[in-house]
């Protein structure tokens, strides 16, 4: 058990509705009352990001996390299977704790597994990823007045707006948390 007073952030905890990460701590003290801790923290299974309020004295269970790499095979169902590389051991991560983040994991590369208590509980995926256009209409003449878009679909099923002089099978940088297109790849 660790109190909430230590609670800086990096430090990762357990409590009855999950695992934290501690991203921001601040300490407050008014009057004759005691202290309260609010904390920002990351549930490190689901992704969201909530405030927790807590008094001064309070303590929660410590959790140690590690984190290892791992080659993504494949996904089955509803689950995301991993493998470490030396051991060639293999994980399993449910897709629900990684929300829509799925569609940017390629088969065979590496990516950083966070795990807690010997299951993997998230994933890392990169800021940004590049993927292959599978479809894209033709850029209209006249279209250029203004930033014109198209609708594109790319390799890993995901449909977004890109510049007109997109062609299919051109490779773009996408950014993965929202899912927008940053530039072309050569």
């Amino acid at each position: 058990m660790i109190s909430v007073t230590e609670l800086r952030a990096g430090t990762t905890f357990k409590d009855s509705q999950g695992i934290w990460e501690a991203i921001k701590y601040s300490h407050t003290k008014m009057g004759r009352g005691s202290a309260s801790i609010k904390v920002k923290v990351k549930n490190l299974k689901t992704g969201t990001i909530v405030d927790k309020t807590f008094t001064s004295g309070q303590k929660v269970d410590d959790l140690s996390v590690t984190k290892k790499e791992g080659q993504f095979l494949y996904a089955d169902g509803s689950n995301l299977v991993f493998m470490e590389k030396k051991t060639f051991e293999q994980f399993t991560l449910p897709k629900t704790a990684v929300f829509q983040a799925e569609k940017f994991l390629k088969e065979s590369e590496t990516y950083d597994l966070t795990f807690a208590e010997d299951s993997v509980i998230g994933v890392e995926i990169p800021r940004t990823v590049v993927l292959r256009v599978d479809e894209t209409g033709p850029a209209i003449k006249g279209d250029s007045v203004s930033a014109a878009s198209k609708d594109a679909t790319l390799e890993n099923g995901l449909s977004l707006k890109v510049p007109l002089f997109i062609k299919t099978g051109d490779k773009i940088k996408v950014d993965a948390r929202a899912g927008k297109y940053v530039e072309r790849v050569r």
